[in-house]
Order: C-alpha cells, then structure tokens, then sequence
C-alpha cells in the first residue's frame, strides 16, 4: 500500500469515525496520524476539529495554527480553520485574539455569514455591542428569505448603520 494511499485511508477513517459520534477514537487517530504527518494541514484541521468536538479547546489551538500555516488547505477547510480558531479563542477568553482571526476570515472570505456572526460574538464580549449588532443585523438581511425581514431590508440596514437615530 502507497503511503498516500495509506494517509488518506487513515484520514477517511478518522473522519468518519467523528461524524459517527465516536469522536474520542477519532481523536486518538488523529493525533497518532498528526505526529505521523507533522507537515500535513489537512491533518492537523481534521485534528483540531477532533478536540474542539470534545470540548478540548486548548489542544485544538496549535492544530488548528499548524493547519493555517501551510499552504495546502483546500478553501473550504480554510475557512472552517479560520472559523473554529476564531471561534475557538473567543471561548478561552481570548476575544481580541478570535475577533482579530474572524477578521482575517472575513478579509478571504467576505459573504460568510458563519463567520460574520462569530465575529459579532467577539465583538460582544470586547463590549463593542454596537459593532457587533450593526453586524448581525447586515448578515440578516443578507442572508434571510424571510419575506418580511426582506420587505424591511432597506429600513433595517439604514437603522444598523445608525442604531441612535430618532426623528
């Protein structure tokens, strides 16, 4: 068996073991197959992605680092890493950090409406409520096919732009 072969087979393995809700082996294989494969980004996203599944979050940090520093992702694991790092560090309290992350999300990724509202999350807790509504309330109507926010749109992304106006 071809090493390639071997990874990936391992990889598929470990993956589906976690959408299976078995995410403790899963993340046993992962991390046996990170050290394995140390220079591997879809490896270290998959394993990141293991322990954040666990509630593991300070394990999941210099995976989901590891992963963003190498140049094979494909875009849209990129954008999960980007997201669950961002989203990652805004739950270990580290809120500049995961709104600083979400924005670089964003800079690639400007229509995510996952990331923009993690983002308004962080936000939040930097007390920037303001920013962080203005935010929510574009992604909305971005976003919404409800019949009714689409009816109001233009009204809604005027008030979000100014949330103090009063006539």
């Amino acid at each position: 068996m071809s090493n390639d072969h071997e990874r990936d087979a391992a990889l598929a393995r470990a993956v589906q073991l976690r959408e299976q809700g078995q995410a403790e082996q899963a993340r046993e294989r992962l991390v046996e197959l990170a050290d394995r494969y140390p220079e591997d980004c879809e490896i270290a996203y998959q394993t990141a992605w293991a322990h954040d599944v666990l509630g593991l979050e300070r394990e999941a940090v210099p995976f989901y680092e590891q992963a963003l520093a190498g140049a094979d992702l494909s875009p849209e694991d990129r954008r999960g890493a980007l997201l669950g790092l961002g989203s990652t560090h805004r739950v270990l309290g580290s809120h500049g950090v995961a709104a600083q992350t979400l924005r670089r999300g964003l800079d690639e990724f400007p229509d995510d409406p996952a990331m923009q509202a993690f983002l308004a999350m962080a936000l939040y807790n930097q007390g920037e409520s303001r920013e962080a509504v203005r935010l929510l309330l574009k992604t909305l109507t971005a976003t919404s096919s409800d019949r009714r926010v689409q009816d109001y749109r233009r009204a809604i992304e005027y008030y979000a732009d100014d949330l103090d106006a009063v006539q």
